[in-house]
């Protein structure tokens, strides 16, 4: 990953607070989750206990407990928990939903996901600055049924970083929109995108999660990646992103969410570019 960057990096305060009014956004509408009294209470002990049993085998002392405390404070406080939860937590929850899906493979949202993105045609490319770096990739597929009955209309919202790693509605310097988009497949479900290959990134360091990944001797780095929310009528939403075979840090994902099934082999167009197919498979609800 090139050290050589033009533009002042997204800090960790903005960025949280980008994904908290994001994700508050996002859930306007959704109703709250039933949950019963005996699996919150199953749910809490459980929690509870793990806790308690971190700090007896390792013997945490007062002034580390009053250490995590202030950190816990500071998160909240720099509007960091989108940041911490997406990164280090939501692959474990994404885990446990994967074991009674179909259909193609699924992964973690992240922070980074913006509504609303302009919605494009089948055939497309996908918002950009007019002197826009990096690779040009051509990312074509289909969107099908478990069954293989093509899902015409269904939606394709894809986003994903710049050629710096930089995300647009995240990095004030990127124009609203930039590098995303929702795009509708055609009467054959199909779809082809024209963007850019993106860049690996580093999630924000300047804050109490990054602080957090020094204490602990840990790299802060995301690789190279698209996001893609797939919808149809009448079947499971799909949340999933797709790696880039012999790219930086998929071998070593901060955020622990690559699969082998996840990951694209590009190949050359012949004219500077990547080509890549990825078809959908969506299970019914």
């Amino acid at each position: 990953m090139s050290s050589t960057r033009t533009s002042t990096p997204p800090t960790a305060a903005g960025s949280g607070a980008s994904a908290s009014a994001a994700f508050r956004a996002g859930r306007q509408g959704r109703g709250t989750v039933e949950t019963s009294t005996e699996r919150a209470d199953s749910i809490l002990r459980a929690l509870l206990g793990a806790v308690h049993q971190v700090i007896s085998d390792h013997e945490v002392t007062y002034p580390e407990f009053q250490a995590a405390k202030n950190w816990l404070m500071e998160v909240g406080e720099g509007g960091e928990w989108p940041l911490f939860l997406d990164v280090f937590v939501e692959h474990a929850v994404e885990e446990v939903a994967s074991r009674s899906q179909q259909g193609t493979k699924g992964t973690i949202e992240g922070p980074y996901h913006l509504p609303g993105s302009k919605r494009l045609p089948a055939h497309c490319e996908l918002p950009r600055r007019a002197d826009e770096k990096g690779t040009p990739l051509s990312f074509t597929g289909q969107v099908r049924d478990v069954d293989g009955t093509p899902l015409p209309g269904a939606e394709v919202d894809i986003w994903h970083a710049d050629a710096d790693g930089y995300y647009s509605g995240f990095a004030p310097h990127l124009p609203e929109g930039n590098l995303r988009g929702l795009v509708v497949t055609d009467d054959e479900g199909r779809f082809s995108i024209r963007t850019i290959q993106p860049a690996p990134y580093r999630i924000p360091t300047d804050g109490p999660t990054g602080r957090m990944i020094a204490a602990a001797g840990w790299h802060p780095w995301r690789p190279a990646h698209l996001h893609v929310m797939v919808r149809a009528e009448g079947h499971r939403q799909l949340t999933t992103q797709l790696y880039f075979e012999g790219g930086e840090w998929v071998d070593d994902d901060v955020a622990r969410a690559t699969k082998p099934e996840l990951i694209l082999r590009p190949v050359a167009d012949g004219g500077g570019g990547l080509v890549q197919r990825y078809d959908f498979v969506l299970e019914r609800d």
